[in-house]
C-alpha cells in the first residue's frame, strides 16, 4: 500500500511539472481605444463629446484609429471655452456646419507636442484643404507652448490629456472656429480678356451694308453716264446723216 502511494504521489509531482512547463496562452490584441471615456476621465469636455455624438464624428475617430496607420490628433476645448462662445453662436451652425466645427478640431495624423515644432504650416484638418479659405490651422510653438491660429481665433494647448504612438488628445482654452464659418471663400479669377479689339456685330453688318449701298450707286452713274452720252453720238451720227441728203 505505501508503494502504491509513492507512485501516485511521484505521478502527481510530475504533472505538476509538466503544466509548470507549459507556454502561457499568447496576449491578445489590446482593447480599441475609448475615446469617450478617456474625456469623460479628464472632465471639462462634456460639450465637446456630447458634439463629438451627435454628429456622428465619434464613429469616424474610432474607424480611423482601426483602420488607419497615420494616427489622429484631436484638439478638446473644455466647456467654459464653450461657454465663452459668443452667446447663441454655436446653436446657429447648421447640422453640416457643427460636423465640419468637430472635424476641423482634428488632424488626421498623430502629432507629438515635439513634434509641432517642426510641422509645415498651413495643417490640413479632417474639415478640409488647406487652400482658398478651406479648413486649415496654423500650429507655432514657443518654448513649450503650442499656439493655435485659425484666422478668427487664436488658443492654446493648455494641457495633455492623452497620448501614445497612435492618439494624441489635447485640452485647448478656445473654440477652434474656421474662417470659411465667416469669410466666404474668395471668388475664382476672372477669364483673361483678348488684347484684339471685336467688332460689333450690328457696326459691321452696317458697314457692309454701306458698302454694298455705294457699290450700287457708282455703278447706276457710271450706266447713265454711258446712255446719255452714247445718246448724243447718236443725235449728230443722225443729224448729219440727213443733211447729206
Amino acid at each position: 500500500m505505501e508503494h502504491i502511494f509513492l507512485i501516485l504521489f511521484f505521478l502527481f509531482l510530475k504533472c505538476i511539472g509538466i503544466l509548470a512547463q507549459a507556454p502561457a496562452p499568447a496576449p491578445g490584441p489590446p482593447p480599441p481605444l475609448n475615446v469617450t471615456k478617456i474625456l469623460e476621465k479628464a472632465g471639462q469636455s462634456s460639450t465637446f463629446i456630447r458634439l463629438l455624438q451627435n454628429t456622428q464624428q465619434l464613429n469616424e475617430i474610432t474607424s480611423q484609429l482601426n483602420n488607419s496607420n497615420n494616427g489622429i490628433t484631436i484638439f478638446v476645448p473644455t466647456d467654459n471655452a464653450f461657454l465663452n462662445m459668443k452667446a447663441g453662436s454655436l446653436n446657429s451652425f447648421t447640422d453640416q456646419q457643427k460636423a465640419e466645427l468637430i472635424q476641423f478640431h482634428i488632424l488626421p495624423s498623430y502629432y507629438s507636442l515635439t513634434q509641432f515644432q517642426t510641422a509645415s504650416n498651413p495643417l490640413r484638418t479632417q474639415a478640409g484643404g488647406t487652400s482658398n479659405r478651406e479648413f486649415p490651422i496654423n500650429i507655432t510653438t514657443t518654448g513649450s507652448s503650442v499656439n493655435i491660429t485659425t484666422g478668427i481665433v487664436n488658443a492654446s494647448v493648455s494641457n495633455t490629456i492623452y497620448t501614445d504612438n497612435q492618439l494624441a488628445i489635447y485640452q485647448v482654452d478656445k473654440v477652434l472656429l474656421p474662417l470659411q464659418f465667416f469669410v466666404p471663400p474668395a471668388p475664382p479669377p476672372p477669364p483673361p480678356t483678348s488684347l484684339t479689339p471685336k467688332k460689333k456685330a450690328g457696326a459691321s453688318t452696317s458697314s457692309t451694308e454701306q458698302d454694298a449701298s455705294s457699290a450700287t450707286s457708282s455703278f447706276q452713274e457710271m450706266y447713265k453716264g454711258v446712255i446719255y452720252k452714247g445718246g448724243i453720238l447718236l443725235f449728230f451720227f443722225y443729224a448729219a446723216f440727213f443733211s447729206s441728203l
